[in-house]
């Protein structure tokens, strides 16, 4: 009995200590954030306001790692937050991470800051699967950009999840097609002290607790890529 009872508190130890840490998921929200204020400071890289505003979701992996000599790999962390209809305020933040293979001409090393904005049904009804397919399960193309992509952008928004990305080093034949995108469950207990899946945290709204990190990333995100109401 006493064995038993010492589980349980070792665990609820194990638990409490790992929520009340979180650093890591810290850390990608503050990056999260960071990236996408970067991108929409720049005047040639900028997202169309038009389209990221009526994105239903947006996946942002800041410094996801590619590396390869013809036969490529990537491995990412990032989150993954879902508009909400009635109010178009942005939600609760998912953790993501991401693994890929790639055969071909490729070489070098790279470090790729990159964000996915899910434009349809289908492809925010992908994400909220525990694991999805980049070009495979859902289509991706590359997404207008720049100081005159603002007034052709209604051109692209017949998509699914468009991509943009910002490179860190020199990498030949970069492609995100076969990438996978899957929940990282472990992150969302560390941070939310619950196994909550993508799902449950994108969706059906069952996060109870924000910690205050995860208020300043809604808060900012809100303020980057907020709703345009229609005219």
């Amino acid at each position: 009995m006493k064995l038993i009872s010492f589980g349980i508190v070792f665990t609820l130890f194990l638990v409490s200590g790992a929520w009340a840490d979180g650093s890591k998921q810290r850390k990608i929200l503050r990056t999260s954030q960071f990236v996408l204020e970067e991108i929409q400071k720049s005047p040639d890289q900028q997202i169309p306001m038009n389209l990221i505003s009526k994105a239903k979701a947006i996946i942002v992996f800041p410094t996801m790692l590619k590396a390869g000599f013809f036969v490529g790999a990537r491995y990412g962390k990032g989150i993954a937050s879902v508009r909400a209809e009635e109010t178009g305020e942005w939600g609760p933040p998912a953790f993501l991470f991401t693994t890929g293979g790639s055969f071909g001409f490729q070489f070098g090393a790279q470090a790729i800051d990159l964000i996915l904005l899910v434009m349809s049904q289908r492809g925010l009804e992908g994400l909220l699967n525990e694991q999805f397919t980049l070009g495979g399960d859902i289509a991706i193309s590359a997404g207008p950009i720049g100081r005159h992509a603002e007034a052709s952008a209604d051109v692209f928004m017949q998509g699914e999840i468009y991509s943009y990305s910002r490179s860190k080093g020199l990498f030949g034949g970069v492609s995100l097609k076969g990438t996978i995108i899957t929940s990282d469950s472990d992150a969302n207990l560390t941070y939310y002290g619950h196994p909550y899946t993508s799902k449950e945290i994108l969706l059906t709204k069952q996060v109870r607790k924000v910690p205050e990190s995860g208020k300043q990333f809604i808060k900012i995100f809100n303020h980057l890529a907020p709703r345009r109401h229609a005219r």
